[in-house]
């Protein structure tokens, strides 16, 4: 980039927050943090406590304590939605957090003497529902399913914003890194049972740690608005993800988990992130001009796992 940017994240402490964080420092962008009381500070730098939907954010008394206004703002907040099986708590917790911190920044913005040029929402390719291999792009519909729902309602949370401010939706998806969902499949891999779950041919729609921190500063500065899929260039299924961690840490891959077991113990939650097929691509990236460093599920696997 060309000038360097004052970014305010909210939820930035997590996986993706942290390597965006690393990203933004590297191309000479200053960051500040949105976190709840008891948070863990990145790097001592600048962390303020709010509470979603019960505290408001006022941005003209943040821009006053760091002494610049902010040019972006990330939310990346949101319950994790991991923690399975799915309980009706556990539903309502990962629907109202995104809603609370969307609404409170939303709010936030639209309040601000001096607001920032762009709002980078987090969203999830959850928005498309199970699709089986229909090719999906930003223009594709909305499906069906508890994800879906959340997603569509997440983004719909920014419907009162200052149409001032540019607004982008980062649809991500399995993000390929050291923590997240790749966890639990190098769990698998590490006590050989890796192996293809319900048959392995159903489409993950993947990306690297690195490049998810790369795209969503690429998309800072570059004036696209609206969905934006973050997924890698390649598709890969299930069998080939599961294949390339046993492969990268040299363990078999011959396990099968038949799909019924999943749905038994994982429930609607083992159905919709597990089972759930979506063949996607980030046309809008690729139309942009953004490179990916790791172009094959293969590569992503190797980048997450060095």
């Amino acid at each position: 980039m060309a000038r360097s940017l004052h970014v305010l994240i909210a939820g930035g402490s997590g996986m993706i927050g942290t390597a965006l964080t690393t990203e933004l420092r590297a191309q000479g962008h200053t960051v500040r943090y949105l976190a709840r009381a008891g948070s863990p500070l990145i790097d001592n730098t600048w962390c303020f406590a709010w509470r979603p939907g019960v505290t408001e954010v006022n941005l003209d008394e943040l821009e006053e304590a760091t002494g610049a206004p902010f040019d972006a703002v990330i939310n990346l907040a949101g319950s994790t939605i991991s923690k399975m099986p799915w309980t009706k708590k556990t539903k309502h917790v990962i629907l109202s957090s995104r809603l609370n911190a969307t609404a409170t920044l939303v709010d936030a913005i639209n309040q601000a003497c001096h607001k920032p040029e762009v709002l980078l929402n987090g969203s999830a390719v959850g928005f498309y529902g199970d699709r089986g291999s229909e090719v999906l792009t930003e223009s594709s519909p909305r499906g069906s399913g508890f994800l879906a729902d959340v997603v569509a309602s997440w983004e719909h949370a920014t419907e009162h914003l200052d149409p001032q401010v540019r607004l982008v939706f980062a649809r991500t998806g399995l993000v390929l890194g050291s923590q997240g969902a790749l966890g639990p499949l190098r769990l698998l891999t590490r006590f050989f049972v890796a192996g293809p779950l319900a048959g392995g041919k159903d489409w993950w729609p993947w990306i690297s740690l690195r490049d998810e921190a790369r795209a969503l500063v690429f998309l800072l500065d570059n004036k696209i608005s609206g969905p934006v899929n973050l997924v890698g260039p390649q598709p890969a299924t299930s069998g080939m993800v599961m294949k390339a961690v046993a492969k990268a840490m040299k363990r078999p891959f011959w396990l099968p988990a038949p799909g019924f077991a999943i749905k038994i113990l994982l429930g609607q939650a083992g159905k919709e992130l597990l089972l759930s097929s979506q063949k996607i691509s980030p046309d809008v990236l690729l139309t942009s001009g953004f490179t990916f460093l790791d172009a094959d599920v293969t590569e992503g696997v190797h980048s997450a796992l060095r």
